[in-house]
């Protein structure tokens, strides 16, 4: 269930980041996979920090994982960045 709820949240702030229109051309599937791989790896941090775990959601750790994706989402949607040309 741990894991559904990451990855889940990494759906969430995919879908979130589509909607600003900054940078908005970028490939729709790189973003979901980066998305979701960065909540997958907070995820897995967050249980290294005691938030939850692999079978258990906890609240705490969807947070860590929503915002962090949304986060390197933001990042990659930087104009100076390489992977954005």
């Amino acid at each position: 269930m741990g894991i559904a709820l990451w990855a889940a949240c990494g759906v969430v702030s995919f879908l979130l980041a589509r909607v600003v229109p900054v940078a908005k051309k970028r490939p729709r599937l790189g973003e979901l996979a980066a998305s979701i791989l960065v909540a997958l790896i907070l995820g897995l941090i967050a249980t290294a920090m005691d938030f939850g775990g692999w079978s258990e959601p906890d609240w705490r750790a969807g947070l860590f994982a929503f915002f962090g994706s949304f986060a390197a989402l933001g990042i990659l949607r930087l104009p100076g960045y390489p992977v954005a040309r």
